[in-house]
Order: C-alpha cells, then structure tokens, then sequence
C-alpha cells in the first residue's frame, strides 16, 4: 500500500494499526505469510494487540506530519500575499460590496470602487472603521482586502 502524501503513512494503517496483507502475497507465500503461519494463536494475539497499542503513536506521528505540511504550504502561499495594511485618517477607495451589486446601466463596464471614505479606526485582523467624508460613520469593520489607497489626481483642481 502506498503511503499518503501528507501523513506519510498509508491509511490502512492508520485505521487498523497493521499493514494490509494484498492478494499476491498470499498467492506468493510472502515472508509475511509464512512467519504469521508459524504462530501460534497466542502469539499472534500479543503481536495484534502490541500493534493497536503502537497505533496511537502511528496517528501522532501522522498528525505531526499533517501539521508539518500545512505550515508548509502556508508558507509557500504567504509568499504570493500583498496585505493592504493602511493608518488612521488615510483616504480610500471601497469595494462595491456585497458583489453582483453593480449598477446595470453601465452593464460590465460599472465600476469597482466607490468612495471616498476615511479609515478612522484600526482593529486587528487587519480590519478597518471608516466614515464617509460627509462625516458619515460605518458601524461596521470592514477587511483590508475591500479597500484600496486613493491616489489624488494632478488633472482635478482641488
């Protein structure tokens, strides 16, 4: 039986704590075979039950490994996230939420981003209070990932 990628272990044994026997080493007469039919009824109970008790050690370890290759992979994705991180009284542009929500006048070409809105609290979780500039507060926060900084244009007077 082939061993899973992530627990390193094949699943059999990880569900009933020994190997599985396949049908070609039974037909062969395998080393296997052949030593389990030299046991005595006994013998091969002790030996079932010192691997149920090694199991246990099996799925630690298996969870061990499972843990280890999710570190792994969020490591591997971390690398490709930008985190919008923004401060206390910056101007932002704020995603047309919730998505599907866009004006049906301009068809595919109504826009993203609606604003402009002030940050003015930060929470963990990188997560935001703001108001509109009238004044207007949100009583919600909202993620990081729903903004984008406004860059003021040279072209509009101001």
């Amino acid at each position: 039986m082939a061993c899973h990628g992530s627990t390193k272990c094949p699943p059999y044994e990880l569900v009933y704590g020994n190997v599985a026997i396949l049908s070609w080493e039974i037909r062969i007469g395998s080393w296997r075979i052949e030593s389990q039919e030299n046991l005595t009824a006994g013998d091969y109970k002790v030996l079932m039950m010192d691997d149920l008790e090694d199991l246990n050690g099996h799925r630690l370890h298996a969870l061990e490994n499972i843990e280890a290759n999710k570190l792994r992979i969020a490591k591997y994705y971390d690398k490709k996230v930008k985190v919008k991180q923004f401060h206390e009284g910056e101007l932002v542009w704020k995603l047309i939420l919730p998505i599907g929500t866009k004006d049906s006048a301009y068809g595919k070409r109504s826009p993203d981003w609606e604003g402009l809105y002030h940050i003015t609290r930060c929470v963990p979780g990188n997560a935001y209070f703001y108001e509109m500039l009238e004044g207007e507060e949100f009583n919600r926060a909202l993620n990081g990932k729903h903004f984008k900084k406004y860059y003021p244009s040279i072209w509009v007077d101001a």
